[in-house]
This record gives C-alpha cells, sequence and structure tokens, in this order.
C-alpha cells in the first residue's frame, strides 16, 4: 500500500477507528498523490517569475484560447447548456469528432470505428476504460516515463499490475526492442495484455516516428496473432502538436485498429488539449477491431457498454462543455485559430531546442528526445530533482516539475518564447549552487 494511503488511513483510525472498519478496500488504497498537482499548487503561490509546472498553454500571461470558443459560451440558449446531455454525448459532436479524426487520420478513411462516446475528459476516460476492461491482477504495459495518474486508476483503483519498460534505446529513439521483450514475456504468463501509447508522450514531449510506428503495428499483431488478447489504448490526450517531419503525424490507432480479431484498439482523445480547452472536460472513446461481418452490432454495443458505464458513474459529461466545443469546431474561422495556435507552441518547442544545444549546459544534463506535445524533459547530472525544483522555486520564483531523482519536467507550453532563455539559465545557476560551484 502507499505510504500515503497508510498515513491518511492512521489518522482516519486515529480520530475514529470504526470508519476503517466502513471503508471498501480500495477506499483503504486511496490518497491524493505529492505528484504533479502538488507540486503546481506550491508553483502557483511561489512562481512570480515563470510558471512551467501544468500542462496548459499561455499567451502573453494569459490562458491560450480560440475566440471561437469565448464567443460560444456566451451564445448559447439554456436547451445547450444548462439541461442533461445524453450518456453517450450530444450526437453532433459525437458526429463531428469523428469527421475530425478520420480528417486527422487518413489512414482510417477506408477502416470501421466506431462512433466516439464522450467522456468528462481524458481522464474519465482513462477511467471508464479500466472499470469496462481492467481486472485486479490484469497486466498494463507502460514506459518507466510516465503521467502518475496511470497508476491511480490502473493499480490502486483496479488492482492491476502496472509493467514498465525503458522507454529510450542509446540512441535516442523508442525502445521499441524493450517493449517487444516486456510484451512477449507477459504474453507468456496472461491470456490478456493491455498496452497503453501515449504520443505526444507525457512527461518527455517524444512521438515515435513512421518508422517506430510501423514497426509497433508489426509487434502488437504479431502478439495477437500468437494468441494473447491484447487491448491497445492511444491515449492522444496531445495529438496534432507534432513539430518534425519524421514524425509520425497520425494516431497509432489509425494504424492499430483493424490488424486483428484478438487486437481492439481504443483511442482516448479530446478537446482539452487539442483544443485549449482543459477545464471544459470533453474527452472520447472510439474502437476500432477487425471483423469480418458488418461491425455496426458490434460497436453499438461497446458504445452501449460505455455509455452505461458513464451513467453509472457521472450520469454524463457536461452539456455546456460539449456546445461550446461542438460550436467552436462548426465555426468557419476554427482551422485558423487551431493551425495559429500550434505554430505559437511549435515555435517555442523550436526555441527551447535552440538554447538547449549551448554547450554551457552538457555538464548539468542531459536532454530527452522530444518533438511534440507540451512538454520536455532533461536528466539531471549532479543533483537531485525535487532539492533543486524547490530551491530555484524558492529563490527565483521559478516553477517546474520533479518527476524522479533526477528528472525535470517544462511546460514550454506556459512559456512565451522571451522566457525560455532566462528559465533554462536560472535552472543552470540553481544547479551550480547546489552543487557550490556557483
Amino acid at each position: 500500500m502507499n505510504p500515503l494511503a497508510e498515513e491518511l488511513n492512521q489518522i482516519i483510525a486515529n480520530a475514529n477507528p470504526h470508519l476503517m472498519e466502513m471503508l471498501s478496500d480500495v477506499g483503504k488504497k486511496l490518497f491524493f498523490p505529492k505528484g504533479i498537482l502538488s507540486q503546481s499548487a506550491e508553483a502557483k503561490e511561489k512562481a512570480h517569475k515563470s510558471n512551467a509546472t501544468i500542462g496548459i498553454a499561455k499567451e502573453d500571461g494569459h490562458t491560450m484560447h480560440f475566440k471561437t470558443v469565448m464567443e460560444a459560451i456566451c451564445e448559447l440558449r439554456p436547451s445547450e447548456s444548462i439541461t442533461y446531455a445524453p450518456s453517450f454525448g450530444i450526437p453532433a459532436l459525437r458526429k463531428v469528432w469523428r469527421s475530425a479524426q478520420l480528417e486527422k487520420n487518413p489512414t482510417l478513411k477506408d477502416k470501421q470505428i466506431s462512433l466516439p462516446v464522450v467522456t468528462s475528459g481524458i481522464t474519465h476516460g482513462v477511467s471508464t476504460l479500466s472499470d469496462l476492461w481492467v481486472d485486479p491482477g490484469d497486466v498494463i504495459i507502460l514506459p518507466d516515463m510516465m503521467w502518475g495518474n496511470y497508476n491511480m486508476i490502473f493499480s490502486v483503483k483496479k488492482g492491476a499490475t502496472i509493467v514498465q519498460y525503458p522507454i529510450f534505446n542509446e540512441a535516442g529513439g523508442y525502445n521499441l526492442e524493450a517493449l517487444e521483450a516486456t510484451i512477449k514475456a507477459q504474453a507468456q504468463k496472461h491470456a490478456k495484455i493491455m498496452v497503453v501509447l501515449n504520443f505526444p508522450h507525457n512527461p518527455t514531449g517524444y512521438s515515435i516516428s513512421k518508422t517506430e510506428g510501423a514497426r509497433l503495428a508489426e509487434i502488437l499483431k504479431s502478439t495477437a496473432a500468437g494468441g494473447t488478447n491484447v487491448i491497445a489504448v492511444t491515449d492522444d490526450s496531445y495529438f496534432g502538436l507534432f513539430y518534425e517531419e519524421e514524425t509520425l503525424k497520425e494516431s497509432v490507432f489509425s494504424l492499430l485498429c483493424d490488424l486483428h480479431p484478438r487486437l481492439l484498439a481504443v483511442k482516448l482523445d479530446g478537446a482539452t488539449k487539442e483544443n485549449f480547452v482543459w477545464g471544459l472536460r470533453v474527452g472520447f472513446v472510439t474502437y476500432g477491431i477487425r471483423i469480418d461481418a458488418d461491425p455496426a452490432a458490434l460497436y453499438d454495443a461497446l458504445e452501449r457498454k460505455t455509455a452505461g458505464c458513464i451513467r453509472g458513474t457521472i450520469s454524463n459529461a457536461s452539456h455546456l462543455g460539449q456546445s461550446v466545443v461542438l460550436k467552436s469546431m462548426q465555426s468557419e474561422r476554427y482551422p485558423a485559430e487551431k493551425r495559429a495556435k500550434f505554430e505559437t507552441l511549435k515555435a517555442r518547442a523550436e526555441r527551447v531546442k535552440k538554447v538547449l544545444a549551448d554547450p554551457k549546459y552538457d555538464e548539468a544534463w542531459d536532454v530527452y528526445p522530444f518533438n511534440s506535445g507540451y512538454f520536455m524533459c532533461i536528466r539531471l547530472k549532479t543533483v537531485d530533482a525535487e532539492a533543486l525544483r524547490k530551491h530555484i522555486l524558492d529563490k527565483y520564483g521559478v516553477g517546474l516539475i520533479a518527476t524522479g531523482g533526477k528528472n525535470l519536467r517544462v511546460a514550454f507550453s506556459c512559456l512565451d518564447e522571451p522566457e525560455i532563455p532566462e528559465l533554462f539559465d536560472i535552472v543552470l545557476k540553481g544547479v551550480k549552487e547546489l552543487e557550490g560551484t556557483a
């Protein structure tokens, strides 16, 4: 059991031991992690200079947004905003999002996939997925650097076992050899495995290349053909923010959704990050699997089960949030707005790369590969990440996220371009101060 859960349990037991007798097994295991959210909260209070902690985007100190989104909030009728929405989601939004999926992923053009079901953000999508497809003891395969909430949802709440592999190989590419070895080892022990694929990746900001994508598809197809049931989950939270030419510009879901009857592809995506509407909590779950017969009945059944799960947890995602997203996506200005924000974030990523190419940083850290999304990470060579995080936050008002003993995550999505060089210079200064070499 996590030490934080044990600490909370002890507080409850000391106050009233009868409550411990009442808590469910899951209730006893639950805790609020001291991870990104707690570090972000601390940065919000102290980071007066630069706050590169949380996964949102900013411009000129204000929250990045589409004008069509803000206009839609004021224009909606009560029937479009404050009434209940269907547990499946607003039908028009489901169709618009599916059309957008096909446009963004041309490989899906002639493939049969389900109609997306609306969730309350992608976190809720992961939780819904877990309720539908994960039993205690099931194996979830993830890289060693991962979003911390996977542990809470899959392991703490569902009792699944997370098995990890090193995300990068020595050449700085995705470690497909380690992933394949991990999959093979688990497939020999279990009739069902789940593989979670997150691109652009949180926290590193890496997306696989076209060649890596093709090889990944081969590995999963081969595993399914060998008799193992494979659930391949693509967490596409930051989809579309791909900044380099060789990067795979489509979701891995497109490559997997019709490969084998034992390979279920599940796409989790949403407007939250793609359309810069984090707090509106609008995500989607979409299914794809090879089936020789007409897949309509199968997908209808999966959509109904998914909507039933949503009905049994939150009832339905926010009608207001869904309507705002729908109105924005239906606007003729929407494509131009999206392109403009993409260019802004791409310019920031390129500036980060240019700044970090300076050899003055070489003795302090290595840079993990990154080519997409909101984030990038550095691996410190001489000092502890948490100690450095606290030091530069307290002394310089700069907020970053420590992930593991040596890693710092930088959300360049929060930084205007002029902030970027000074931020890394402050980090370097902090390293030297902790080393005693400043």
